[in-house]
């Protein structure tokens, strides 16, 4: 052995016995550490030192053998990130830089991002603004591209990264750069950032009939209170009847759910009750005031996409008997989590606890990992499902999220719809017809006439988007196999035949289903000068949620008889 090798071969000897050693002391620090966990059982303890002590020697044999320079940091992170997606979906570990976007998600003052992004044919473009935020107030328009922030070019870093370069103190300013289809140039803007709010109530109002309407996007700070707030002023202007709209509402805080619920039913009685490991995590939530009405006739509308805060509301009104809920079986989300601080300014959200609503059952989906839980997906059989009670004795089901009392079912949306939204047709015509149009009628008046959608039909033929229907996709999967089958010429013929006549069928759809994409044209241009509130205005107009709901609150005995047991 030459001296340069004895003295590598000693080299690696007093590495490796100065990472063995930095290893026994870690797992001794770590023994003593969970020595003080008396919750959790001996072979627990063992199996936690155990593994973590193979993971430091992973970690150890990489950095002195792997090819490349490794991340200690970013290799441990991927670890831990990887090991509480195998728990559920909800169970999250925060680093330094991402814990700040958690708090702001969550609360209602959420910083000064007040657009929405989305990657469209590899540019970013701003799909959304919210009324009155800094970014609309400085001139941006939905359907701007951004190319860069402060003279950082943002076209290929990702939505983050855009989001990340907007935050920033309130008061301070940054400089826009976006380029503007309409108008065929780039275009600067100077945003002052400022705090924005959320709105949890976009609208609220009378529908006619004497029917108020409330619609709630989310439960973060304050959403009881706004709820009373527009409840009591419903009840000054003449409501006798309520839709409480949480569709699309994925949830929130677990105390404002109970704080609403407070507002329809008496004082003190069980709502929800939370189990966990943790004894501080169990917990039965009660209503804490006298109702503020007990009586009013409700419906709640729920959808697939209404989860956790929505389903206790929604659940436990329909488990009382408070409520009808009108709809599609709701999203399945009966978990509770809570942060958690950790070292070097890091956080960890766990899922520490269920949610049972006043029946008993718990509204879970029992599979969720990259299944659609509502649609196709995963399907508790009545065979497994059990049976609870509500107060009137009516029975309701476990089958993982709340089932509607009247079901809605899926709208038939037409092919050549799809189509035209999935090609960013009526996205870009709505851009374009905000750049020709500085005011329209109110939001709530506001409709697609004859002459505007012979517009669309000619911005069609101008801009030759190229969409296909799902029958023209699967003719062409027939093509496709027939090639790859070496047969395609026996069907030749009568497959351009088929397409031509797709072809045809495609243009006559623009007339035959006219109605339907002038709807949808018309919810689109509103958008652009009314933004979200604007659009649900006008869309209550054709929804037959609504529709159904009304006609459950206005029939006194069907309304009876959905809340009494079946005999």
């Amino acid at each position: 052995m030459t001296p340069a090798e004895t003295h590598q071969h000693a080299s690696a000897n007093v590495n490796r016995q100065f990472g063995n050693m930095k290893k026994h002391i870690i797992t001794a620090i770590i023994i003593a550490i969970t020595g003080f966990f008396s919750g959790i059982s001996a072979q627990n303890d063992f199996e936690i030192v155990k593994n973590v002590d193979i993971f430091i020697s992973v970690l150890n044999e990489l950095n002195e053998k792997y090819a490349d320079e490794i991340s200690p940091g970013e290799l441990t992170q991927t670890a831990i990130k990887a090991m509480l997606k195998s728990l559920d979906p909800y169970t999250v570990y925060y680093n330094e830089g991402e814990i700040e976007t958690y708090r702001m998600r969550n609360t209602s003052e959420s910083g000064d991002v007040d657009v929405t992004l989305k990657e469209i044919n590899k540019h970013l473009v701003i799909t959304d603004m919210l009324k009155d935020g800094p970014s609309t107030k400085a001139g941006l328009r939905v359907g701007d591209q951004i190319l860069s922030i402060n003279g950082q070019s943002l076209e290929s870093r990702g939505t983050d990264a855009v989001y990340l370069a907007m935050s920033g103190q309130p008061g301070t300013t940054y400089s826009m750069e976006v380029f503007r289809p309409t108008d065929g140039k780039n275009m600067t803007f100077k945003v002052k950032r400022e705090k924005v709010k959320q709105p949890n109530i976009p609208y609220s109002g009378i529908l006619g009939d004497k029917v108020g309407y409330i619609k709630l996007n989310q439960f973060l700070e304050k959403a009881g209170s706004e709820v009373y707030e527009a409840f009591k002023k419903l009840k000054e202007e003449g409501m006798e009847y309520l839709i409480l709209d949480l569709r699309d509402n994925g949830g929130g805080l677990l105390g404002e759910a109970v704080n609403i619920i407070d507002i329809f039913v008496d004082k003190d009685i069980p709502v929800v009750e939370t189990k966990g490991k943790i004894a501080e995590m169990n917990n039965i939530y009660k209503t804490r005031n006298p109702a503020s009405d007990a009586n009013i006739p409700i419906v709640v509308l729920v959808n697939e996409h209404s989860a956790s805060a929505s389903e206790i509301v929604s659940g436990t009104l329909q488990d009382l008997d408070r409520a009808v809920i009108v709809g599609q079986k709701s999203f399945g989300k009966g978990l509770v989590q809570k942060v958690f601080p950790m070292d070097y300014n890091t956080s960890m959200k766990v899922t520490v606890s269920k949610y049972y609503i006043p029946s008993g059952r718990c509204v879970q989906n029992i599979e969720y990992f990259d299944r659609d839980t509502t649609k196709g997906g995963y399907k508790i059989p009545d065979s497994l499902a059990v049976a609870y009670k509500t107060k009137n004795g009516r029975t309701v089901y476990d089958k993982g999220g709340v089932e509607p009392d009247v079901a809605v079912p899926d709208e038939n949306v037409p092919d050549i719809l799809n189509a035209l939204i999935n090609e960013q047709a009526i996205f870009d015509f709505a851009n374009d017809f905000r750049a020709k149009h500085e005011t329209i009628a109110e939001a709530d008046n506001f409709v697609v006439n004859d002459a505007i959608y012979n517009d669309f039909l000619q911005f069609l033929k101008k801009n030759k988007y190229s969409y296909s229907t799902l029958l023209e996709e699967k003719l062409e999967e027939l093509k496709t196999a027939a090639e790859d089958d070496n047969s395609f010429s026996s069907i030749q013929t009568a497959y351009n035949q088929l397409k031509t006549q797709l072809e045809n069928l495609k243009t006559q759809d623009l007339t035959t289903h006219k109605a339907e994409i002038s709807r949808a044209l018309t919810q689109e241009i509103v958008s652009r000068y009314y933004f979200n509130t604007g659009k649900l205005i006008n869309s209550l107009h054709h929804d037959r949620y609504i529709d159904e709901a009304k006609s459950v609150l206005l029939n006194p005995n069907r309304y009876k008889a959905i809340l009494s047991p079946k005999r």
